[in-house]
């Protein structure tokens, strides 16, 4: 437990009569990059802000360093944030807004001015000392944020969507930078963002939040291609969700019943039982489509419609219940047509059981 550097302990929080958090428990370590993702309204902002000690929850513990700072105030706790919005002093040059919190703490001008030069220089911003907030472009006022941030050698910085407001270019460009800099600092990140593609690509961790809970915590791999619950295999990557009735179970697979014909999933740590109902999640990327009659076995299907986005390639197909299926695939080109009948398939290592 050594390398654990922060640890929030059955966190509750109420807002008048609504419940925000609802007993949460996560253990964070030391140069960790863990990003709590959720839908708005799922509490992971609250929990950012108790961390942060803007809030205090009703009951739980929050351990920084294995010390309890529950009730301590904000400069009590060694935990800087970065906001969406940078909230930058608009009056202020580059140097007198990340200088800022040092001139309160009454630091001398030479360490200041050094501490400055230091944290432009892990920012890649060198040269901008004089720089008004309002002549930079916002990759460059949210690295001013952070180095605003970094100059209090913070034991964790908390980042509240701090991509939120970029285009969509400069965001991709900022999750690049944005990890680099963490791993070369070796500070603990705790993100927040509903966007599954920045978690995805930037953490170590993902925490998974649904009303007030964590739904699964896991590597980014884990929680994509082995998500626990229908929610997170929808929310991650919005897989295609099937039901049906199990008929037979082995080492490697469970096959049941889906509208009348067999399908196979990889088995899961849990116990299944002949006869049970349950649900199973399929990426996109790994539904196949074939033209009816070719001889494949699967469910049967008509194209609906196709759509091409970001270079992929999306298939929507109706089953005969009138549920809707997606299989996608990188290119533009597919001989199937809408209106074509398919058989629809995957490999059972590729179909994933949930809310077992």
């Amino acid at each position: 437990m050594n390398d654990i550097i922060l640890q929030l302990q059955q966190i509750e929080k109420r807002f008048g009569d609504t419940k925000v958090l609802d007993g949460i428990d996560l253990s964070i370590k030391q140069g960790e990059f863990i990003t709590m993702l959720g839908s708005s309204g799922c509490g992971k902002t609250t929990t950012l802000r108790i961390i942060a000690g803007l809030e205090t929850p009703d009951s739980g513990r929050v351990l920084l360093e294995g010390r309890d700072v529950t009730n301590e105030e904000p400069n009590k706790r060694n935990v800087n944030t970065v906001f969406q919005n940078y909230a930058l002093f608009p009056h202020m040059s580059v140097e007198s807004n990340i200088g800022y919190s040092l001139r309160l703490k009454h630091i001398d001008k030479a360490t200041i001015k050094k501490t400055v030069a230091e944290a432009l220089d892990m920012v890649q911003l060198s040269g901008y000392e004089k720089r008004m907030p309002g002549e930079l472009s916002g990759g460059q006022r949210q690295r001013v944020a952070i180095a605003r941030a970094l100059v209090n050698k913070p034991k964790v910085l908390l980042l509240d969507e701090p991509l939120g407001a970029l285009d969509l270019q400069l965001r991709h460009q900022m999750q690049t930078e944005l990890k680099r800099l963490q791993k070369r600092l070796g500070l603990t990140f705790i993100y927040i963002t509903h966007d599954q593609e920045e978690a995805l690509n930037m953490s170590d961790r993902i925490a998974v939040m649904r009303e007030g809970q964590f739904e699964q915590i896991g590597t980014p791999e884990q929680v994509y291609d082995m998500p626990l619950t229908s929610y997170v295999a929808r929310f991650v990557g919005s897989a295609n969700i099937l039901s049906g009735n199990v008929s037979a179970i082995d080492e490697q697979s469970v096959a049941f019943n889906c509208q009348g014909v067999t399908v196979f999933a990889a088995r899961r740590d849990a116990p299944i039982s002949i006869g049970q109902t349950v649900t199973m999640a399929v990426r996109s990327e790994k539904i196949n489509l074939t033209p009816q009659g070719a001889g494949e076995t699967g469910l049967h299907a008509v194209v609906t419609e196709k759509s091409f986005s970001g270079g992929v390639l999306h298939i929507i197909v109706t089953l005969d219940d009138g549920s809707e299926l997606v299989s996608s695939r990188h290119g533009i080109d597919s001989p199937l047509a809408a209106g074509d009948s398919v058989t629809v398939s995957w490999k059972p290592e590729n179909a994933v059981l949930v809310d077992l």
